[in-house]
Parts: C-alpha cells; sequence; structure tokens
C-alpha cells in the first residue's frame, strides 16, 4: 500500500498550518522578538521587484521563527489564511515527493486561488526543488515564496542553476550579542541611533566616559554569552551543561551526521568528524592544511572537500588573508573560525571558561569575527586577516570595502593587560587620521592613543561595549526599515 496518498499529504499540511483553523500563528511559533534577518527577510518579500527569499544558517538560529513570525504578520494584513502554506521537507514522507506534488495537493484541496504564499522549511531536502521552483516562479506571478536551508553553497549553486535574478538571499547568523542582551530582557540603554563603535573617538570624552557607564553592566552578560551562545532557545535555559548537549547532539550532530551525508552522498563520518574536531582545538588559528593531513591520516583532496562541507553547514567561518597594499602577496593559508564560540565550548566540553584567560581570548575572537562577518555584506566588504609588515606579524580581522575607504583592522586583546607598542602590526599600518581598533577585555580599557611615531593611532574598546554597539547600529537600521 502506497503511503504518499492524497488523504495522508493533505492530513499532514494541516498539521503543518493550524492557522488554517484557528485564524493565528500561536505564540510558540511567532516570538515577540524579531531579529535583524526578519526585517531584511520581509523587506525582500514585500518588494515591488519579486524575489524568492531563502534564508540560510546553522540549526536552531531561528530561521523558521523568521517564517512564522512573516506568516502571523501575512493574518494581521488580512491576507487569507488558506493562502499560505507552510511546509516542512524535513518530513520522511514529503522528502519522497516533489514540490510541484505537494502543491498540486494543496491547489486541489485547499486553495484555488492563485495569490498563494509559500513557506518551505529545509527545502534542500526536496528533490529538484529549484526546476520546481523555477517553473512557479515563471508560470504564476503572484506567488511568494520563503524559503529555509541549512547548507548554504549546496543551496547558492542551485540558485545559481535556478535564476540569480529570482532568489534573494540573507543569512540567518547566531545571535548577535546585543540581541542576547535583548532575549534574556536586559534593561535597555537609551543611546543614540547613529552610534558607530569604529567612530567612538570622534565624540568628546566626556560622551565616551557617558556612554562607557551606561554600557558598565555588560562583562558579567558577555562572559555567560561566550559561554553559552547566540540559539536562541539555549540562551533562555538555565541549565548550561543541558544547552552544551543539545549543542553536540541536536546541531552538531545531526549537522555532520545527517544533514552533510544526505546532500553530498558522504561515506565516511569518522573523517569529517575528526576534521571538525581539529578545527575546534585549532579555531581562530590559521591552519595548515599539510600538517592536518599527516596528523589525521587524510589526504588533501577529501580535507579540502570536508572543509567546504562544513562551512556549506554553518558551522565554520572561513577567513582568508586580504592584501592591504598594493604589493603582490603570494598564495597564503587561510584561519579557522567555528561559527559560534559555544560550539567549540560543547565538543570540547568546557562547561566552564571563565578562569582560562587563553580560552576567553579565543572565543572572544571568535565572537569578534563573527559580528564582523555578518554585519559586512559582502558586496561592500570582504572580512579576513592580515599578515605582513617588517616582522611578519598578524593582524586578527581586516574589513577592505570594494571601494576606496580605508578598510578596517581589528586586533583582539581580550587579557588582563592590553598593552599595545610600536612594535605592533595594528601601530604599524594605523594611521593618523583614522584609528586602528584593539579590542579589550575591561570594560575602563578605551580611549584614543595617539602616541605613536608619525602621528599614528589606535582606538580601545572592551569586547562587549564593541559587540553590543555593532548589534544596536544594526537593530536601528532595520526598525527604520520596519514592516
Amino acid at each position: 500500500m502506497s503511503i504518499f496518498t492524497e488523504e495522508n499529504i493533505i492530513n499532514l499540511l494541516y498539521s503543518y498550518n493550524p492557522w488554517w483553523k484557528t485564524g493565528i500563528v500561536l505564540r510558540d511559533f511567532d516570538k515577540p522578538m524579531k531579529r535583524i534577518p526578519y526585517y531584511e527577510a520581509n523587506l525582500s518579500f514585500d518588494n515591488k521587484l519579486r524575489r524568492m527569499v531563502l534564508l540560510s544558517g546553522a540549526r536552531r538560529t531561528g530561521k523558521t521563527t523568521i517564517m512564522y513570525q512573516t506568516i502571523s504578520r501575512l493574518i494581521k494584513k488580512g491576507i487569507p489564511v488558506k493562502n499560505i502554506v507552510f511546509i516542512s521537507f524535513d518530513h520522511p514522507l514529503l522528502k519522497m515527493c516533489s514540490i510541484d506534488a505537494v502543491l498540486k495537493i494543496y491547489n486541489e484541496n485547499i486553495s484555488l486561488d492563485k495569490d498563494i504564499y509559500c513557506f518551505f522549511d529545509e527545502i534542500q531536502y526536496s528533490e529538484n526543488w529549484n526546476e520546481w521552483l523555477k517553473v512557479l516562479y515563471d508560470t504564476n506571478t503572484n506567488i511568494k515564496v520563503m524559503a529555509t536551508g541549512s547548507a548554504s553553497p549546496i543551496l547558492q549553486d542551485k540558485v545559481k542553476e535556478s535564476g540569480l535574478g529570482r532568489w534573494i538571499k540573507i543569512q540567518v547568523p547566531t545571535l548577535s550579542f546585543f540581541e542576547y542582551c535583548e532575549l534574556i530582557n536586559l534593561e535597555k540603554v537609551i543611546l543614540p541611533e547613529n552610534i558607530k563603535p569604529t567612530q567612538l573617538y570622534l565624540l568628546s570624552k566626556q560622551e565616551q566616559i557617558d556612554i562607557m557607564q551606561k554600557l558598565s553592566f555588560l562583562q558579567p552578560h558577555f562572559i555567560r554569552y561566550l559561554q553559552i551562545g547566540g540559539f536562541p532557545e539555549l540562551a533562555l535555559s538555565n541549565d548550561d551543561l543541558y544547552s552544551q548537549r543539545i549543542l553536540r547532539e541536536d546541531i552538531v550532530d545531526k549537522a555532520i551526521k545527517r544533514d552533510l551525508p544526505s546532500i553530498y552522498a558522504i561515506r565516511n563520518i569518522g573523517d569529517i568528524e575528526k576534521i571538525f574536531l581539529y578545527l575546534c582545538y585549532n579555531s581562530s588559528n590559521i591552519i595548515n592544511l599539510q600538517t592536518i593531513c599527516k596528523e589525521l591520516g587524510i589526504n588533501r583532496n577529501t580535507l579540502e572537500k570536508y572543509i567546504g562541507y562544513l562551512e556549506s553547514a554553518n558551522l565554520i567561518y572561513i577567513s582568508k588573508m586580504i592584501n592591504i597594499s598594493s604589493k603582490q602577496i603570494l598564495k597564503s593559508q587561510n584561519k579557522i573560525y567555528i561559527s559560534d564560540a559555544a560550539i567549540r565550548n560543547a565538543v570540547l566540553m568546557k562547561d566552564d571558561i571563565t578562569d582560562d584567560p587563553a580560552e576567553l581570548g579565543i572565543v572572544t575572537e571568535t565572537a569578534v569575527y563573527k559580528h564582523v562577518k555578518s554585519f559586512s555584506y559582502d558586496k561592500i566588504a570582504e572580512v579576513g586577516y592580515y599578515r605582513g609588515g617588517e616582522k611578519n606579524k598578524e593582524i586578527d580581522i581586516v574589513v577592505k570595502y570594494h571601494s576606496s575607504q580605508k578598510p578596517i583592522m581589528i586586533e583582539v586583546k581580550y587579557r588582563e593587560d592590553s598593552q599595545i607598542t610600536e612594535k605592533d602590526l595594528i601601530v604599524e599600518c594605523a594611521d593618523s587620521k583614522i584609528p586602528n581598533l584593539v579590542i579589550t577585555k575591561k570594560i575602563e580599557d578605551y580611549g584614543l592613543y595617539n602616541e605613536y611615531k608619525e602621528g599614528r593611532s589606535i582606538y580601545k574598546i572592551s569586547a562587549p561595549v564593541f559587540l553590543y554597539l555593532l548589534g544596536y547600529v544594526e537593530s536601528c537600521k532595520s526598525i527604520k526599515q520596519k514592516v
């Protein structure tokens, strides 16, 4: 007896779309806090320049929540509830059938209207999804589509196949520190909307003092953020050990042992597990592929391929060397960051990093990179690191704009002593007009330092303040464009 029957599909659709009966999206799904990607997604979804919206990110970052929030908004706008369909292709039955087959049953039995709003969760599990959506886009100009997926490059490749003009891809990273503070209901701080953490040096000394005093309460919350990470559900948990177990089992293990093998047909899961473990131990470091191959007993082609897969699952960031001079540089090695510091803590089973300065330094640099990468859009800037100078030293993070604008250079010094000398590359690459940034540990360790030779300058700012302000600025931008 076939299990793919019209009756089974209809029952499943009603289960996924309770608003067809209730007329509302339940509060458990329609979370009150709206993240920056929500506003980005809805601006694109409502734009007269028609595009299908693809949300990409790791498991449990809130992609599905954004879709439920969008559905709730549409219902409140007066869109007929049965014109809104949510389908999760992660379901075993739906993995066996095409988007076209499911929508045919939906159109014949639930909504005959051509003006429909489709929400497809974990779309990568639907075979030939890009081809079906291309047909839908081209044959029904009234259809709107928002989809989620947990494997970026394979989704991007499919998007290219089905036509770049039809899609817009929006990354959904883990919570920024500002979003984390908002989620746990910390008291909101009133700050100027146009404040920029890279331009604090332009403010008067008293204005800087006022900002630092207002944000002085952040330090203990920042430590927990580093420990538990930016996964919304886990951030609200009171059991940090349980949260770490969920991170290992539901985010890392499922991505490596289920998602990636099903998408890329990986045969040896053990190799990709070993590679990811190695990268967790060496997060924020420049990696040598030859050394990894020798240590893990894996050939180079497999290693490079599997690192690409881990990036596609949004488990790691690959930071490439950026040339900030006119001199040609030889091919360089990449740095690797785990996509959220808490993933690394969970995999290495580090349930308390508060008394380990070295670990705090690693996870802080990881958090800074994640924030800068998330808020530096690929179309206007590239984010990486720089190595050079007289002694071939390193600058942790560089943001190079696709314009004549001076790159932003950031050195993370999350330690008790954040002393910087003229021998440091962050000073060597600085100038007298725009200071390079040094990210410190203590809230009170901030300010402009321009006592170096040739008028070179740096600006110190503590990690919690810097990250909070980055998120604050982006949040203000999104709310201004509120839909």
